[in-house]
């Protein structure tokens, strides 16, 4: 059950929205495929783009096991980590904000709205993301993966982000841009909309579906009416 947008939207019951960043405000998911695919070459692992793209909007405490049987804390999950860092940061100058992204935020605390931040991104690299995305002034609250045991789409993310709403789940809504923020919200049991502006297709089996964070803006001013 995926829910309508018009539930995920009812301004009666929304008090509160969990952004995920990548893809969703940035478009940065194609970059961070390339660069996992350097890192895992460079540990002799070769994988495509295409076997690694699907993948992209997990944490890589959840990537690296599926793409090596490796535990991300161990030695190798450790360089692997460093070395996707290596590679995804010279990428991030040429990253665009997506569509709309700081109208959306601006609009949802203009309609009273708490936000929250709420990715699987290492915080030195959300940091620069939200920089990239001129979204860095507005000062978010954020949740992100070395504040939980386990990233999307386990429902850690999740749980921690309506803390610090201060929301129960019936109350949020969280929205994202691949099936892994639709999965660990619906465990969460959350509300999602997901945008297609992160690459991914086939949304629409998961969640309500968008185009970008400026067409989920002019849907909230449709609830509105």
């Amino acid at each position: 059950m995926t829910g309508t947008l018009e539930t995920a939207l009812n301004p009666e019951r929304l008090r509160g929205v969990l952004l995920d960043v990548d893809g969703t405000l940035i478009d940065s998911n194609d970059a961070h495929a390339r660069a996992w695919v350097a890192a895992l070459h460079d540990e002799g692992f070769e994988k495509t783009f295409g076997e690694v793209r699907p993948l992209i909007g997990m944490g890589g405490d959840q990537m690296i096991p599926r793409l090596t049987d490796e535990d991300s804390e161990s030695e190798v999950g450790q360089r692997l980590t460093d070395g996707w860092l290596k590679h995804f940061e010279p990428m991030i100058p040429q990253l665009q904000p997506t569509r709309g992204a700081r109208a959306l935020v601006e609009g949802l605390r203009a309609r009273g709205l708490r936000v929250v931040l709420a990715t699987s991104g290492e915080a030195e690299v959300v940091d620069a993301l939200l920089k990239r995305a001129h979204l860095d002034d507005l000062n978010l609250d954020r949740v992100s993966s070395s504040e939980v045991q386990s990233s999307k789409p386990a429902p850690d993310l999740i749980h921690a982000g309506l803390e610090k709403l201060g929301l129960p789940a019936d109350a949020a809504l969280m929205v994202g841009d691949t099936p892994y923020d639709a999965e660990a919200a619906a465990k969460a049991g959350v509300p999602c909309i997901l945008l297609r502006c992160g690459g991914d297709t086939g949304l629409e089996q998961h969640a309500p579906v968008l185009d970008d964070p400026q067409a989920l803006l002019e849907a909230l001013e449709g609830a509105r009416d």
